[in-house]
């Protein structure tokens, strides 16, 4: 058995609770283990946090999809703003711990709490941050794979 949902959020701070809330609640409900769960929630969190800062451009909404398909959970979190400029690699590269007393931690820590990332751009639509992460189960999981 698999589940999925999308949101569309406006880019006001009082989304990125909702969407975590949100997701907690899925994952609860299907039974994730609830440490898989927190990392999820804050890797998400971080992910929305950029989509409402950065994600400017002609609409003030961001998007959030997300699945749990077998053992593995995706997130997207896709903005309308600019993009990322100069290319990701760089943009992690040059976070240098100054930088990081100020802001950046968030692209490290979705790294750091996921098993992929991937960020991209997406064609006139602005920035794209997609996570995967293996799931762990509490006993008598309704999802659970097998």
């Amino acid at each position: 058995m698999s589940i999925w949902w999308s949101l569309q959020l406006r880019r006001e701070a009082a989304s990125v609770p909702l969407a975590r809330r949100l997701l907690v609640g899925a994952m609860e409900a299907a039974g994730v283990d609830g440490d898989v769960s927190h990392e999820l929630s804050v890797a998400l969190s971080e992910a929305c946090s950029n989509a409402v800062r950065h994600g400017g451009g002609r609409t003030g909404v961001y998007r959030v999809t997300a699945s749990i398909d077998g053992d593995v959970c995706r997130i997207e979190v896709a903005d309308g703003g600019p993009g990322f400029s100069g290319g990701v690699a760089e943009l992690l590269a040059r976070s240098e711990p100054l930088e990081l007393a100020s802001g950046g931690r968030g692209l490290h820590l979705i790294e750091a709490l996921c098993d992929r990332v991937r960020f991209g751009n997406e064609p006139g639509s602005g920035a794209v941050v997609t996570f995967d992460r293996a799931l762990k189960w509490r006993e008598g999981s309704l999802l659970k794979a097998g």
